[in-house]
């Protein structure tokens, strides 16, 4: 259950609430089989899959939730082809041509039509909740799909205010400083293989993997004003990550002497023991090592009164 991608959120004024009063909020809205003339559905599921009996891990003040989102997969080739085969037979059969509108109803007829014998693709979304540090962390592969799960939390629990963590200097500013000048990169920051730098102008975006960043070629290349957008770093010997200019953590990787500790706990073959020993040891370590990116990035944005100590 290991995260691969990781969104930041601050929560602000945190509803309170115990264990058993949040585990009947997710009850109600669980997921349930799409419907037939459902697009998509998103609804709480259980974290440790079908031998799971509870939509909330909660241990040592860290929280595990999942979601289900389902969606039904309607290419819009094959609506347009259907489309275009019954306008011509209307059209051939009446002697004239479809009505703008009326080619729009025949296009909502096909989808209604089409759409429950589609393809249903699935997809599970994990969110990690620090109540201590008051940070949300969603392990999803985009900002949008991130929102959605948020949106999600934010109906079940009635209300919920989150915003994108943000810091004082800019990700961009600070990727671009700590390769242009090693002597300004934290001392356990190690820089990676892969950056992507953006131009100010129209020349578009350079990606490189498996290269030196130190390189006199990427050095001329930050010379003539290009800014790292993607870089990739590790938190020597903790975590390592591919950074955005968003904030947010892609191709996460925890570091062997974390692995090797989940490894060595003793879970009977308990597949729900081994759940909570793996994501208390990884929120342990996310939660640490956001703290440190924060100080890299010159401390979080915002007022003292929206930021929480542990």
């Amino acid at each position: 259950m290991w995260f691969k991608h990781l969104h930041l959120y601050r929560l602000h004024d945190a509803p309170e609430l115990d264990a058993a009063t949040l585990e009947e909020a997710l009850a109600e809205q669980a997921a349930r089989p799409l419907g037939g003339q459902d697009p998509r559905r998103l609804g709480w599921t259980f974290p440790g899959g079908r031998a799971d009996t509870s939509r909330l891990h909660e241990l040592q003040g860290q929280r595990l939730l999942s979601a289900l989102r389902q969606e039904r997969l309607l290419p819009a080739s094959v609506v347009k082809e259907e489309v275009d085969e019954r306008a011509a037979e209307v059209e051939a059969r009446e002697g004239r041509k479809l009505r703008r509108q009326e080619k729009i109803t025949l296009k909502e007829q096909v989808v209604e039509e089409l759409l429950p014998r589609a393809f249903v693709r699935s997809q599970k979304i994990d969110l990690w909740w620090d109540t201590r540090r008051r940070l949300i962390g969603v392990n999803a592969s985009s900002r949008t799909r991130a929102e959605e799960l948020l949106d999600l939390l934010r109906e079940t629990l009635g209300s919920l205010k989150v915003t994108p963590l943000a810091t004082q200097v800019m990700p961009m500013r600070a990727m671009t400083q700590w390769l242009t000048d090693p002597a300004s990169r934290p001392a356990d920051l190690v820089v990676g293989d892969q950056v992507e730098l953006k131009a100010k102008g129209d020349d578009g975006v350079l990606r490189a993997r498996q290269v030196d960043l130190d390189s006199d070629e990427i050095q001329q290349l930050l010379e003539s004003g290009r800014q790292a957008s993607k870089l990739a770093v590790e938190i020597e010997g903790r975590l390592s990550f591919v950074l955005h200019d968003d904030l947010a953590l892609k191709s996460l990787r925890f570091g062997d002497a974390l692995i090797d500790e989940a490894n060595a706990s003793d879970d009977g073959d308990d597949a729900l023991l081994r759940l909570d020993t793996d994501f208390v040891l990884m929120a342990q370590a996310l939660g640490e090592n956001t703290e440190r990116l924060i100080a890299w990035l010159g401390g979080e944005a915002g007022t003292a009164s929206d930021i929480q100590a542990p």
